[in-house]
C-alpha cells in the first residue's frame, strides 16, 4: 500500500467576531488536501469582525493554534489569516492598451496589467488583492487568454479589493503576538467562494452570501472572478441580542433558545410549544420569574431580524449590479446559515434559488468543522495551495514597511503571466 507523503504544510487562522478558528493541513505529492489538526475557540476582543482588544484576541489565536497543533503533533509559524470586515470595498479599474494589430504576447499581457496597476486609485484605502478579470479585444470582452491572438486594442478591468489600513495592521500585529508570521492576509469572500463554489458556478455567475455572527458579506462571482463585494454591519449575533433584549433574558440564554428552537419560519404548531429558557453562562437556573415564552414568539423576534438582513442584501445586490433573470443563483454560507430556515426565508425574500454552501475539498476535516461556519477557514487552504493570477496577493507587513511598494512588480507580472498562460 502507497503511503501519503506530505510535501507541504499550510496553516490558516480564521478570526471572526464569535470564534477563532485554526486549521493545519498537508498537501500531498499528489495535491491531496489532507487535514492534520484544527483547534477553535471563542473570539474574544474583536468586534465586528475587527480587534478591538489586541491582548485578548491574541489569547484566543494562541489557544486556538495550540489546539491545531496538538492534534496535529506539529508546530507552525506561517499562517494565512482570512480578514472578513475592515470597511472591505471593491472597484473595478479599466485599462486598454494599442497594439496596431499584431499577435499578442506574454510582453504585451504585462505591460497591460503593469499599467492597470499603475491606474488603481485606492483614496487613502490599503489593496489587498489585485486580480485581473476577463480580457477584451478591440472592445469584445469575454477573452480569458488572449496570448496567441491579434487585436489593435487589447483591454481589461482590474478588480480590486481595498481595506482600511488600520483594521489591517491590527488584525496582523494580533497574529504575530502570538508568535506567528503571516503569510498572507486573505479577504473572506475570496477564500470562501473558492470552499463553497463550484467552477461553474463562479464561471456562469452567482452571489455569495457570508451571514457571519456580526458582519455579513455579499459578493458576486463572475468568468471565474469575484467582480463585487458589499458589507453589511448586521449578522447572526443581532439576532441573539433582539432575543435577549424582547424577553429581558440574558445572552447566552437568547443564544442557545435561537440555537435550538429558533427558525426564519414560522408554523401553527409554534403557539402550542412553551419553551425552556435554561441556565444562565453562570450555571444558573431561571427563577419563578422568568418570562414564558412560545416558540411562536421566539420565531417573530427572528423573522423580523432576518427579514431586516435579507432586506439589506437584497439591497447589496442591486447595488452590484446581480439583477438579471431569476435563474441567478445565492450561495448562504456562515455561521448565520445554520439557523434553521434562513436559505428558504431568503429564496422567497429575493425569488432567486438559494442553497446552503458547505465547504468541500479537504480530507479528514472533522464533522464539527464541516458546517457553514468554517467555509471560510476551510478557503483560506484552498488559497493558499491554489495557482492564480493577481498582481497582489493579500497582505505583506514588509511591503507595507516600505511604503506600499512591490518590488520588481513588472518582473512578477510577467512571472505570473507565463506561469497562468
Amino acid at each position: 500500500m502507497k503511503t501519503t507523503r506530505v510535501e507541504r504544510l499550510i496553516s490558516a487562522i480564521d478570526i471572526g467576531s464569535s470564534k477563532v478558528s485554526a486549521l493545519i493541513a498537508g498537501q500531498t505529492d499528489s495535491g491531496e488536501l489532507l487535514v492534520l489538526g484544527t483547534g477553535q475557540r471563542e473570539s474574544r476582543g474583536v468586534t465586528r469582525g475587527c480587534i478591538a482588544d489586541v491582548e485578548q484576541a491574541e489569547l484566543s489565536v494562541r489557544h486556538a493554534v495550540e489546539q491545531a497543533e496538538r492534534i496535529a503533533g506539529l508546530n507552525i509559524d506561517r499562517v494565512w489569516v482570512g480578514m472578513s470586515a475592515g470597511g472591505l470595498d471593491s472597484m473595478l479599474a479599466p485599462v486598454e492598451i494599442e497594439l496596431g494589430g499584431d499577435r499578442i504576447t506574454q510582453e504585451d499581457v504585462g505591460e497591460l496589467l503593469q499599467a492597470g496597476r499603475d491606474n488603481i486609485q485606492t483614496g487613502g484605502k490599503m489593496a489587498l488583492h489585485i486580480q485581473p478579470t476577463l480580457y477584451s479585444l478591440d472592445g469584445v470582452g469575454g477573452v480569458a487568454n488572449p496570448i496567441g491572438l491579434h487585436a489593435y486594442r487589447l483591454g481589461v478591468d482590474v478588480h480590486v479589493i481595498l481595506a482600511d489600513p488600520s483594521p489591517v495592521r491590527n488584525m496582523d500585529m494580533t497574529v504575530r503576538a502570538a508568535h506567528l508570521d503571516v503569510e498572507s492576509l486573505v479577504v473572506g469572500p475570496v477564500a470562501t467562494g473558492l470552499a463553497c463554489l463550484t467552477s461553474e458556478e463562479r464561471e456562469l455567475g452567482v452571489a455569495l452570501v457570508e451571514f457571519g455572527a456580526a458582519v455579513t458579506n455579499v459578493s458576486v462571482f463572475i468568468g471565474g472572478m469575484l467582480v463585487g463585494l458589499e458589507t453589511i454591519q448586521k449578522g447572526a449575533s443581532d439576532i441573539t441580542d433582539d432575543i435577549a433584549s424582547a424577553f429581558g433574558i440574558r445572552r447566552a440564554q437568547a443564544e442557545r433558545l435561537k440555537c435550538f428552537h429558533g427558525s426564519a419560519l414560522t408554523s401553527p404548531r409554534d403557539y402550542q410549544e412553551v419553551l425552556d429558557i435554561g441556565p444562565d453562562e453562570n450555571g444558573g437556573e431561571p427563577g419563578n420569574q422568568a418570562p414564558r415564552i412560545t416558540k411562536a414568539q421566539l420565531n417573530a423576534v427572528v423573522c423580523q431580524r432576518v427579514d431586516g438582513i435579507v432586506t439589506e442584501i437584497a439591497q447589496a445586490l442591486k447595488t452590484l449590479g446581480f439583477s438579471g433573470p431569476s435563474g441567478h443563483q445565492v450561495v448562504l454560507t456562515g455561521g448565520g446559515a445554520e439557523l434553521r430556515g434562513a436559505a428558504e426565508h431568503m429564496q422567497s425574500a429575493l425569488g432567486r434559488t438559494v442553497r446552503i454552501g458547505r465547504p468541500s475539498g479537504l480530507t479528514s476535516i472533522p464533522e464539527a468543522h464541516s458546517g457553514p461556519a468554517f467555509s471560510t477557514l476551510v478557503g483560506l487552504i484552498h488559497y493558499a495551495a491554489s495557482e492564480r493570477l493577481e498582481l497582489k496577493s493579500g497582505y505583506d507587513m514588509r511591503a507595507e514597511q516600505l511604503g506600499g511598494t512591490m518590488p520588481s512588480l513588472i518582473e512578477r507580472i510577467k512571472r505570473a503571466v507565463r506561469e497562468n498562460f
